[in-house]
């Protein structure tokens, strides 16, 4: 269990909603901190602490590991009075009490045990700064903090600041155009990342120049009382538990959605689980068909790992093999071409004087380039990439240019070369940082997720299509510590097969006819196809005992019987026998860089 330190405290309240007038628990730090302990974390809170603590704060000491900081009489805990009448948030009395006592001395002197610290306001960015230097000086592995709009406005420069000097930063919409101008020229350092929140417009996560937006959950607001700080609070707590920077919000999204049609922190206090990701209800997982395909899967001996080596890739214990699987892997994606709004047709050709198809046209393309310009594969080389210089590199034996997306091929070469000197990393850095860690997966995919070119996915596929390659190559570069396993590689052979097979249905017949008619889809309908047939990949790696390598190679064998163009072969596919026939749907039609 991650274990997170929040440092800002709790405060006794008074709330005017438009009904009633009632007590509450409050604070930027309580909220953080209950957040994220419904959401799985182990928590512990600096800040004054009551004594006795009050009725109303009790069940906040009661969810937290420790409660550390100075002993205060309840007097001198915060204070606000908070009206939301007549749709407006008005500060009627705020008293800040013994927070302003608070130290960077009064820290414990070794912060290294902490997954994360989060820092909030504390009333002056100058005081947040200095307990931020505070705990980087005392091992912080990780930090996060929040402002506000007084900060932004006064002292910007400390706000800017602070965001160099964190990991992690949380403002809302007012707060990141007072700071950047506008909300789309929000930006962040290589290697960081920004969560903006958007009130009924869910939130948006900057992993440097790419922004992702994140819908919201609808609700009916209550008490709006910190919703950001809650959001925060998910965020973290999902983030140490391993997830993509893009999955915490969503998963963040949901419980702030829930919170504020309570009154204060009640929602957090629930016992139960925090509320899920909701699932889209055009397309959900045929559980029967999932258990029928692991069943069978379970008995193959076909469903096995491949070890990544064939004509297309270089020889085991070529001296670039990690600066070639690192730069081509991340170019992964977009092998097809599309006409007048529909799928036109994959990338086939020749290069070499062999007919090569998508991803082994690719392979091929990076390892002829590999042998002629050993050097080409770098981070240095990637970031200084030219088009004319990616564009000899893919030509095709006819001169042509085959590539239906080269720009886009161009944009994440050089943006994982950026990163990757900006935060003074090679391939073979990442592995030793990764083989010495205790959870080498999991240290491999977190600094992944720092690195254009497979930072953008939220669900990793070419993350973790890299680390099946480095870990099923015969050098086994990056072993996997024990009970760790690669999240599904959800390409689009996988979703195709998915769809044909049963393992997911489209229960909404615009959005089937559309797959049928390889239409060009939109973004939410395509996430909608992908996060199910994620879930139901996922599913059956558990139920059919085998590794997600293989289970990912077996469904990616699969674009050979069941292919884009022509009719699938169905007696020679071994699971046949229990597949639903659904031959006439085809894979989500969409242009991106994830696969």
């Amino acid at each position: 269990m991650p274990h997170l330190l929040i440092i800002g405290g709790a405060s006794s309240d008074i709330l005017h909603l438009r009904s009633k007038t009632v007590p509450s628990a409050g604070g930027a730090g309580m909220y953080t901190a209950m957040a994220a302990n419904r959401c799985g974390a182990q928590v512990s809170l600096f800040s004054p602490r009551p004594d006795p603590i009050p009725e109303i704060l009790q069940p906040i000491a009661e969810r937290l590991h420790n409660w550390l900081g100075p002993i205060v009489p309840q007097d001198q805990l915060p204070h606000f009075e908070i009206s939301y009448r007549e749709g407006k948030t008005e500060y009627i009395k705020a008293l800040f009490g013994a927070e302003s006592i608070l130290t960077p001395d009064m820290l414990p002197a070794n912060l290294s045990m902490y997954d994360c610290v989060h820092v909030i306001p504390l009333g002056s960015a100058q005081k947040q700064l200095t307990f931020i230097q505070a705990c980087r000086e005392r091992g912080a592995k990780r930090i996060s903090a929040g402002t506000y709009l007084t900060s932004v406005r006064e002292v910007p420069h400390l706000v800017r600041a602070i965001m160099q000097q964190t990991d992690l930063f949380f403002m809302n919409q007012s707060e990141a155009v007072g700071l950047f101008g506008s909300l789309e020229s929000a930006r962040s350092e290589a290697g960081k990342i920004l969560y903006i929140t958007l009130g009924s417009n869910g939130a948006c996560v900057v992993q440097g120049s790419h922004a992702t937006f994140v819908p919201a959950v609808p609700a009916t607001e209550l008490d709006a009382t910190g919703a950001g700080d809650t959001f925060c609070g998910s965020t973290l707590a999902h983030l140490t538990q391993g997830a993509h920077p893009i999955m915490a919000a969503q998963h963040a999204v949901p419980l702030a959605s829930q919170m504020i049609q309570h009154v204060g922190p009640a929602a957090l206090l629930f016992n139960d689980p925090a509320p899920q990701i909701p699932a889209d209800p055009r397309v959900q997982v045929n559980e029967l068909q999932v258990q029928k395909i692991s069943q069978m899967i379970s008995t193959l001996d076909e469903a096995s790992p491949f070890n990544f080596i064939s004509a297309e890739l270089p020889p085991v214990d070529h001296p670039k093999t990690l600066d070639y699987f690192f730069s081509v892997t991340l170019q992964q994606f977009s092998f097809w071409t599309e006409k007048n709004g529909f799928y036109h047709q994959p990338l086939i050709a020749q290069i070499g004087g062999v007919q090569q198809k998508g991803a082994f046209y690719l392979f091929d393309a990076y390892r002829r380039r590999l042998e002629i310009d050993p050097d080409f594969c770098t981070p240095a080389r990637q970031a200084n990439m030219t088009r004319a210089e990616l564009l000899d590199i893919l030509r095709s034996d006819d001169g042509l240019d085959p590539m239906p997306a080269l720009d886009l091929h161009l944009e994440m070469a050089q943006a994982y070369g950026r990163d990757m000197l900006a935060l003074h990393l090679t391939p073979t850095i990442i592995l030793q940082r990764s083989r010495a860690s205790s959870h080498p997966l999991q240290t491999f995919i977190h600094l992944l997720d720092t690195i254009g070119g497979y930072k953008e996915d939220p669900l990793r596929k070419k993350t973790d299509l890299l680390a099946l390659i480095l870990n099923q190559r015969p050098e086994a570069f990056l072993p996997f510590g024990k009970d760790e396993q690669v999240e599904p590689v959800i390409d689009y052979h996988l979703m195709r097969s998915n769809l044909r097979v049963g393992l997911i249905d489209i229960l909404d017949e615009d959005l089937e006819q559309k797959l049928v008619d390889r239409q060009v889809i939109s973004p939410a309908e395509e996430w909608a196809v992908r996060h199910a047939a994620y879930r139901a990949v996922e599913q059956v790696v558990a139920l059919s005992g085998k590794s997600m390598g293989a289970v990912d190679w077996f469904f990616f064998g699969a674009r050979k019987r069941c292919p884009e163009m022509t009719e699938p072969e169905c007696p020679l596919c071994q699971i046949d026998s229990v597949c639903a026939h659904r031959k006439e749907l085809f894979q989500p039609v969409l242009r991106t860089s994830f696969y």
